[in-house]
């Protein structure tokens, strides 16, 4: 699959239709940004929203994985699947949204106690005190970490599944 080959025939499609890449961004909820990275092939619309594009703009979703016209109407069994693919796959990100959601929460939370702790307990406690804030500290530290980690572009490539997949 040829993500420029895709991203040319994506921008010829939109320039078919007379839309500027604004416009179509406003159809679709998304930035111009992004429809300028679908069009550059530096990214890839999710499936859901090829589904949606193939049907907007009136090919089959195979043309556009092949970056060209070949067939005038998807097979609907096809798109069928694909849909259901699709929302299989907002399933899973709703919940991996979710649990990073928990995740900052956390934070905050760990963090919130750190710095009532500071307030409750003289400094260079040492104890029950020096474990509060300790712990609290770096509950609260580990959860930011992970938290960038996940929503950089290593989380989204170990999400996405490109950390396991095998090289040919």
């Amino acid at each position: 699959m040829d993500q420029n080959k895709i991203g040319e025939f994506l921008k010829d499609l939109r320039k078919e239709k007379n839309m500027t890449q604004e416009q179509l961004a406003d159809k679709f909820f998304v930035s111009r940004r992004t429809v300028s990275r679908w069009e550059t092939g530096s990214n890839m619309p999710d499936l859901d929203v090829l589904v949606e594009l193939a049907d907007f703009y009136e090919v089959d979703l195979r043309d556009i994985f092949n970056g060209q016209r070949r067939e005038p109407d998807m097979d609907p069994e096809l798109k069928d699947t694909l849909l259901q693919a699709a929302d299989y796959t907002k399933d899973i990100k709703k919940k991996i949204t979710k649990r990073v959601n928990y995740m900052f929460m956390a934070g905050i939370g760990a963090m919130a106690l750190y710095i009532i702790s500071l307030y409750v307990f003289p400094e260079n406690a040492g104890g029950v005190a020096g474990f509060v804030q300790g712990t609290t500290l770096g509950f609260s530290m580990g959860m930011l970490i992970m938290g960038l980690i996940i929503t950089g572009p290593l989380g989204e490539k170990y999400l996405s599944g490109g950390f396991c997949r095998k090289k040919a």
